[in-house]
């Protein structure tokens, strides 16, 4: 989730700077709109910056209601309507690996996750092509690559999520108090 969402994150910024019509924009440009886009979460979805993507950001941001919110802010219909063509699909597939048991949990998803999964690398390789000319990247590969031939031998994506290992290291910092990533606080759901 913090992996897709991040790179959603840099697609949003590419899409209200019009990256797809032009190349290499200066630093100072993408700097402006990344604040934009800031400004606009913020503002709308009371979304604060965040230095490091975490869970409780990816999670709110990769939502059909944060996409109209950054869709206000991207000049192009057509390319608005990419944008939430692609999270549509996104919030489809990801019931698949948050589940712990898919094929009884969300039948549904699992059977459309290939042809979902398929639309939306098309996306990324045709609309989105000034980004994905051919690659993309790890995280978005394994989503879009990897989940239903895992699911179908464990039963689950799980522990190949490396969702179990990091909740296993958050609990280990928690018992040594060598908090050293997270603020001294714990809410509840980083336990």
């Amino acid at each position: 989730d913090i992996g897709n969402a991040t790179e959603f994150y840099k697609i949003f910024q590419d899409e209200i700077g019009e990256v797809y019509q032009r190349s290499n924009p200066s630093r100072e440009e993408r700097r402006r709109w990344r604040s934009t886009l800031d400004k606009q979460l913020r503002n709308k979805l009371k979304l604060k910056p965040v230095m490091r993507m975490n869970g409780n950001y990816a999670r709110r941001l990769m939502t059909l209601e944060a996409v109209e919110v950054v869709c206000e802010l991207v000049p192009s219909e057509e390319r608005r309507e990419a944008l939430r063509r692609l999270m549509e699909l996104y919030v489809q597939m990801k019931p698949v690996w948050r589940s712990t048991c898919p094929s009884r949990d969300c039948p549904d998803q699992l059977c459309r996750y290939s042809y979902n999964s398929q639309q939306f690398a098309d996306l990324l390789s045709t609309t989105f092509k000034y980004r994905y000319d051919g690659k993309i990247t790890n995280y978005l590969h394994k989503t879009l690559a990897h989940v239903p031939e895992i699911v179908e031998r464990d039963g689950s994506i799980g522990a190949w999520a490396s969702e179990g290992n990091e909740s296993g290291n958050k609990l280990f910092r928690r018992f040594r108090k060598m908090n050293a990533r997270q603020s001294k606080t714990f809410e509840l759901e980083d336990v």
